[in-house]
């Protein structure tokens, strides 16, 4: 097809212009205004206690070891009168499943009550808003200093803010390695300045995690990282409990003096003063329905019920309902009946189950632990015309006294038992082992001579508090007695002190000749 001349000409007298389309659109920086009312305050009131536990705990003695100690170094976890182990994992296992289905059969009932109250993001995030409002003021002021250009009064106003953001941030790093490492010997190192690399390292991470997570990245992890708020709407039904507005009360919302007619205007309960969507932490408009970015803090209900306040309307335009009583007008009294439906009777069941469960199987644990493992050479025929098969057996003292532990093999007649202690294999905390490789190059403390005398004259092992010891046991029988294979054999450890007793299973090895 022919383009006309005239055609051409006006094509080139057109300027042409870029047009630039952003791939990514930056978010805008929320700043949510301060606010106080009944959900607030019970905001506070689990912030203090979670925080009064998370750095209170690591100081808390029981008997002359730390309360709670989870020491990896040693591989003892220390829970008050509990010394657990790793071959205990399967209470950590338990404590885990429990805390998920919690966490569902919470938001089963009443939505993101963990993420608006008890969430570190959001705990941590609400100290450091905390801070930030006592250092550059309140909403306005702080938009106002970030629009400001560069001063020396913006200057100090950020500085300041952030050497308490970094000193908080460390503090609670600190803290947190304080529950690995025996916070009293940790602060001593600090002071003395010899910190060791690790224990160096995981106080900044920490630290700077809970720097950059609460004081720049705050809404975005709830928004984009936390996996907990894409999922939700599969725990959620028609009658959980979720922050809401009632639309049928509030539209059409529009602008209005206190003494203005609303029947005469037509309009409903909302004066659209949009400090709902200020005082939200993520900077939602709840008006606009349930979003997944609300973590369910209660915040708009607090101040929108003080707008109400002060219209003279009834509070409750924006409250914790469930779709069921807002579509259906359900007194609190029914909305509250729903609560027991099939789907949280079988989460509460299959809970209250675990707990006993796991209840249970503290109550029943045995406070020592054994491990058998086979030597490396299988078996051998020794100068005098015996078969000998070697083990070696790991017992693990879960108590805070020292116990005294006899040993008896069965399973095989004419079975002869010879014990050995391994050397430098008692464990304990990291400080005691070290002392004891000490000691066994030098001469031997008073307790060891006295474990070493009871032993040989009572052939009984001694272990002490919280410690693990290896001994070396060689079972032989005569040749000829037993026909070649494998044979079943049992380990019975009976402790004195409480007569409970360990059984393990293994096999004496006999060769073909």
């Amino acid at each position: 097809m022919k383009v006309a001349p005239e055609a051409k000409a006006a094509e080139k007298s057109i300027p042409l212009t870029e047009t630039i389309i952003p791939l990514y659109a930056s978010q805008e920086k929320v700043y949510p205004r301060s606010v106080s009312g009944y959900f607030t305050n019970w905001r506070w009131v689990i912030i203090w206690l979670t925080q009064l536990f998370f750095y209170g705990m690591p100081w808390l003695d029981w008997g002359n070891r730390q309360a709670l100690l989870f020491d990896l170094e040693a591989r003892r976890f220390y829970i008050f009168n509990l010394v657990m182990y790793p071959q205990d994992l399967i209470y950590l296992t338990a404590i885990l499943i429990i805390a998920a289905l919690s966490l569902f059969l919470f938001t089963a009932i009443a939505g993101r009550l963990w993420c608006g109250y008890a969430c570190p993001q959001s705990v941590y995030t609400e100290i450091f808003m905390w801070i930030e409002r006592k250092i550059e003021g309140d909403r306005a002021t702080r938009m106002r200093l970030d629009a400001a250009n560069m001063s020396s009064h913006k200057i100090t106003k950020k500085t300041l803010k952030h050497f308490v953001w970094i000193a908080f941030s460390l503090w609670t790093g600190f803290t947190f390695v304080g529950y690995f490492t025996p916070i009293r010997e940790l602060s001593n190192s600090v002071l003395t300045m010899h910190l060791g690399p690790w224990e160096a390292f995981w106080v900044v991470f920490y630290g700077f995690a809970t720097y950059g997570n609460a004081g720049f990245m705050r809404e975005q992890v709830c928004k984009y990282m936390c996996p907990y708020a894409r999922f939700q709407s599969a725990m959620f039904d028609d009658d959980t409990l979720i922050v809401t507005y009632d639309e049928a009360r509030g539209e059409p919302r529009g602008g209005r003096s206190r003494k203005a007619d609303v029947d005469s205007k037509q309009l409903g309960a909302c004066i659209d003063c949009s400090l709902c969507v200020q005082v939200c932490p993520t900077g939602i408009d709840i008006r606009k329905g349930l979003q997944y970015e609300c973590i369910g803090c209660g915040a708009c209900a607090d101040v929108c019920d003080t707008v109400m306040d002060k219209m003279g309307y009834e509070r409750g335009l924006i409250k914790y309902s469930t779709q069921n009583a807002m579509d259906n007008k359900w007194s609190h009294k029914q909305m509250l009946q729903r609560i027991l439906r099939p789907r949280v009777l079988i989460y509460s069941a299959v809970l209250l189950l675990l707990v006993v469960g796991l209840l249970t199987s503290l109550w029943l644990r045995t406070p020592f632990r054994v491990d058998v493992v086979r030597d490396g050479v299988i078996a051998r025929m020794t100068s005098d015309g015996k078969i000998e098969n070697v083990y070696r057996l790991q017992i693990m003292n879960g108590t805070e006294s020292t116990q005294t532990f006899q040993l008896n093999v069965s399973g095989l007649k004419d079975l002869e038992i010879e014990t050995k202690v391994a050397k430098n294999k008692h464990h304990g905390n990291k400080h005691e082992d070290k002392k004891y490789v000490e000691k066994s190059h030098t001469k031997k403390s008073d307790d060891d001579k006295h474990i070493e005398k009871e032993e040989d004259e009572n052939r009984a092992i001694v272990v002490k508090p919280a410690e693990s010891r290896w001994i070396i046991v060689d079972l032989k029988i005569p040749d000829g007695t037993e026909k070649s294979g494998s044979h079943k054999i049992k380990f019975e450890i009976q402790a004195l002190e409480s007569k409970e007793t360990v059984t393990e299973k293994s096999v004496f090895l006999i060769p073909r000749q």
